[in-house]
């Protein structure tokens, strides 16, 4: 059965002997787990040797999510005319235009929200603009917070008449405590041009994209198939300057989970690595990461990402030490949301949020760690 959910997103194709086996219920909810359903439902169409009730339910989600995504695709350049009229820079680079550019069709990506990039002075203008747009935090947080979370978290999610959570305005890549240095002005001043849906919109560059999906599948452990689905598409599709990718990767302390992922798509894809010779490969540690996570994708699991086993895969997948450390640090003492929501302390008392931070971890770390 993984063998068919893997020729469905990738290369190889299941012979009829194979297809005639399976269990069909058991496909679509691993697809559906995965968020890879609308992949899964265009190579049953085509195959057309599925069982007719799995056929017309392939082609029902297909129209589903064609439709959704349509939505959504229009809802962002709405959005990003309105930004940019305020003389806001913004800069989509999943959702809508990820499907465009390495999947070719709106359609073939299931997303429910809107992903946009912008500099973090424009935050406060761009709540602004949004609300002439009917769109709202999803979370309302103090002037102070709101301070704090500019300085050290990475996104602030917006409900809009379309759905909650359905706009990401993202400041960064990644939270700071993460440990990864590369500003929004950085991916600007590199950023091309895509066209999406006759309009002409600004899109990461190739190898910052790349990057890009690499950082947010580790975020989540890869614990997706479709997060590997689009790496293995990049890889495949874009135009990358393997030479520019390798040195923007080590520079950031980023090269062991970008080999990672592409070797989790080779392995799970069939996706073919650029050029093994690459010093991108050459690291001991590859194998084991790989293993660990081709075994959770293929079991299903989800990641629990305040887990011990989670920070030590974080850990693990950083090449260098210090960044190994900072990021030890910076997860320790850095609050978020759910600290700044748990207690209400006044702005001259904002530094004891660490403490609360560091209870925090403690009480979900030391049972686990009890129990091992």
């Amino acid at each position: 059965m993984q063998f068919v959910l893997r020729a469905c997103c990738g290369n190889a194709n299941p012979s009829l002997e194979t297809i005639a086996s399976l269990n069909w219920t058991r496909v679509m909810e691993i697809s559906e787990h995965h968020d890879v359903m609308p992949l899964v439902c265009a190579r049953i169409s085509e195959l057309g040797n599925a069982p007719t009730p799995i056929s017309l339910r392939a082609r029902r989600e297909c129209m589903r999510n064609a439709q959704k995504n349509i939505r959504l695709t229009y809802e962002l350049l709405r959005l990003l005319e309105c930004l940019e009229s305020h003389g806001i820079r913004a800069l989509p680079y999943k959702g809508p235009v990820l499907a465009q550019t390495v999947y070719g069709d709106l359609a073939l990506r299931a997303f429910s929200d809107l992903d946009v990039l912008i500099v973090p002075e424009d935050l406060a203008r761009a709540k602004a603009v949004l609300r002439e747009l009917d769109y709202e935090p999803h979370v309302t947080i103090s002037p102070a917070v709101e301070r704090a979370y500019l300085a050290s978290g990475y996104e602030l999610a917006f409900d809009g008449a379309l759905g909650r959570n359905l706009l990401e305005l993202q400041w960064r890549l990644l939270p700071n405590f993460y440990s990864v240095e590369i500003t929004v002005a950085q991916l600007f001043e590199r950023s091309r041009f895509a066209r999406l849906s006759g309009n002409e919109v600004r899109t990461l560059a190739p190898e910052d994209l790349l990057i890009a999906l690499c950082l947010h599948a580790a975020k989540h452990a890869w614990a997706r198939l479709s997060w590997i689905c689009d790496i293995d598409r990049a890889v495949r599709v874009l135009t990358l300057d393997w030479a520019v990718l390798v040195r923007r990767a080590r520079t950031l302390g980023v090269a062991r989970i970008v080999a990672a992922s592409i070797l989790v798509a080779e392995r799970m894809l069939g996706t073919l690595q650029p050029d093994a010779s690459l010093p991108l490969f050459h690291d001991q540690a590859l194998s084991e990461i790989t293993s660990k996570v081709v075994a959770t994708l293929t079991a299903c699991e989800d990641c629990d990402v305040e887990s011990l086993g989670y920070f030590g895969l974080m850990v693990q997948s950083r090449e260098r030490i210090r960044d190994k450390a900072r990021f030890l640090w910076r997860l320790a003492i850095t609050p978020g949301i759910s600290e700044w929501s748990t207690i209400q302390l006044p702005e001259f008392l904002s530094p004891l949020y660490r403490v609360v931070r560091l209870t925090r971890l403690a009480g979900k770390a030391l049972p686990r760690f009890a129990e091992r």
